[in-house]
């Protein structure tokens, strides 16, 4: 099994502050598995646009932009 970056009790806390009075184990694991799959197609995106820019460090506006695909706000 692939290890996690993100901690399942902070998966529990978000669904909670979003109203949910009871929360699963399977809606933790599976909310930060869509989370950590979104998240690392962020950062992709935002280090080729940091390459294509010529940099090697990837900046706030990158993650910003590669993350608007993903908004819906």
């Amino acid at each position: 099994m692939k290890s996690s970056e993100l901690g399942l009790s902070a998966m529990y806390r978000i669904l909670k502050k979003s109203g949910a009075q009871r929360v699963s184990d399977e809606s933790a694991a599976e909310l930060r598995r869509v989370i950590e799959e979104i998240a690392e197609a962020i950062a992709k995106n935002a280090v080729d646009d940091a390459n294509h820019a010529g940099r090697k460090t990837v900046k706030a506006e990158d993650v910003k932009l590669a993350s608007k695909q993903f908004s819906k706000f």
